[in-house]
């Protein structure tokens, strides 16, 4: 087999992708593992076809008779075990430790053979030996690698003394020596090509893995993160109920007291303190809700043009000096559940957009292909570079863009937790703009049960 043709088959087979591989994956592991199986089915591929060409060269070309019948059927065993490899891709039992070892295995047997029939030892395709032994010590755990360098130097020493000589009729014993010199370059340049190819890929395959490792390991600390602050923000929910309770007690005492009926000024003053106190328990409430603790036991229905209303009004009514330009297309009557943690996701980005500073805002939401999808632009300085790439990150915050910590950090989360997403970006003319995208049918309330 000539290195064009490796590098052709191996393009050729390359079609099935190491994403198929994974699809019946049973975790990081499991995948990688499959994709190493891919691996090794690709070079049984590349191998069956150029031990076919080298075959026919051999016999037809260079005059050597071999058992041809013999060495095809191995060629069709080889065949029949890739046929099946390929089936167990598709099971969804994960690979155990053996599979890779049991498939290096066979393909040194089946070289063996081939190698009994054309020479034994003097074959000067020998040498591919060697591409079995350091993929085994780069996929196969140590006792798997060196149960593959011993049943190879086993089968090497049998062929020693078992083996089917080739008789060269016609050829000097320095044209035989040449052609074996030959067989030797023509092995070394393919056990390089082969194990170049197929290690930078089993390689690409370890960087994906780690790479997946570490996304898990940052998205379980930063819900980690999400959980601690969790249970703060219900702890202190739970601690200013009390004293919030009796300023309001206190306040409604007071409305009653003649200072205060006779001064309609002071009179004022304190029905502001008494909206700003029931803003309050208003928020200690939400955040009880969205923790599962509220005592109503009760979901608060509306439609999706309702209640994207109410949060645009509930965010004006303590915001009214901003110029907000709010537009919507959403005509739709379904029922939906009142998420109150995806009313504070809008707060925040409007929030973060107000203290940009921007001097306009603007929010858009629209329905598009079943997603809900609301766009917040603004005026302001935009994001930074270094903000733009740690979007989403916590304590992600700078003096251009301030609150841009925590806030954006809890609506990137939120959003992955109700299914969807969030993306940041700077305009054009100035300013940014944040799109925030989720499912409805992560909101009606048909499916929310």
């Amino acid at each position: 087999m000539t290195p064009s043709a490796s590098i052709l088959i191996s393009g050729v087979s390359g079609w099935l992708s190491g994403a198929r591989a994974a699809e019946n994956a049973n975790g990081p592991s499991d995948a990688i593992a499959r994709q190493n199986m891919l691996q090794l089915i690709h070079l049984r591929w590349i191998a069956v076809v150029g031990q076919v060409m080298t075959i026919l060269a051999v016999n037809f070309g260079l005059g050597f008779k071999l058992p041809l019948i013999e060495m095809m059927l191995v060629l069709a065993a080889l065949v029949a075990l890739n046929l099946f490899s390929l089936l167990r891709l598709k099971r969804p039992e994960p690979l155990g430790p053996y599979d890779l070892f049991a498939a290096l295995a066979l393909d040194a047997v089946a070289l063996t053979v081939q190698l009994y029939f054309s020479g034994g030892a003097t074959n000067p395709f020998t040498t591919l030996y060697l591409l079995h032994v350091i993929l085994g010590a780069v996929l196969l755990e140590a006792w798997a690698t060196w149960a593959i360098v011993a049943l190879i130097s086993f089968c090497f020493v049998g062929l020693i003394a078992f083996n089917r000589p080739i008789i060269a009729w016609g050829l000097s014993d320095q044209a035989f020596f040449e052609l074996f010199i030959m067989g030797m370059l023509i092995g070394i340049v393919l056990d390089a090509l082969l194990l170049v190819t197929f290690v930078s890929r089993i390689n690409a395959n370890l960087r994906q893995h780690d790479a997946r490792l570490a996304e898990l390991r940052q998205r379980a600390a930063e819900e980690t993160h999400i959980v601690r602050m969790g249970l703060l923000a219900s702890g202190a929910a739970h601690e200013l109920g009390t004293p919030l309770a009796t300023l309001d007690v206190i306040l409604g005492d007071w409305r009653r007291m003649p200072l205060f009926a006779s001064n309609p000024e002071l009179a004022q003053e304190l029905e502001d303190m008494r909206g700003e106190v029931r803003r309050c328990k208003s928020i200690v409430t939400g955040v009880l809700q969205s923790a599962g603790e509220a005592r109503s036991g009760e979901v608060r229905v509306s439609t999706l043009r309702g209640f994207m209303d109410e949060v645009i009004a509930e965010w004006r009514e303590t915001r009214p000096d901003v110029a907000l330009s709010y537009e919507t297309a959403l005509l739709t009557a379904t029922p939906i559940v009142a998420e109150s943690t995806l009313k504070q996701v809008i707060h925040n980005v409007l929030d973060n957009a107000l203290e940009a500073p921007a001097r306009n805002i603007r929010l858009t939401a629209t329905v598009r292909n079943d997603w809900l999808r609301i766009e917040i632009e603004d005026d302001g300085p935009g994001f930074s570079p270094t903000a733009l790439a740690d979007f989403g990150k916590p304590y992600n915050s700078t003096k251009g863009r301030a609150g841009g910590g925590l806030g954006l950090f809890l609506v990137v989360n939120v959003l992955r937790k109700l299914g969807g997403g969030a993306e940041a970006e700077n305009r054009p003319v100035g300013g940014a703009r944040v799109a925030l995208a989720l499912p409805i049918s992560t909101l009606e309330v048909a499916r929310n049960g």
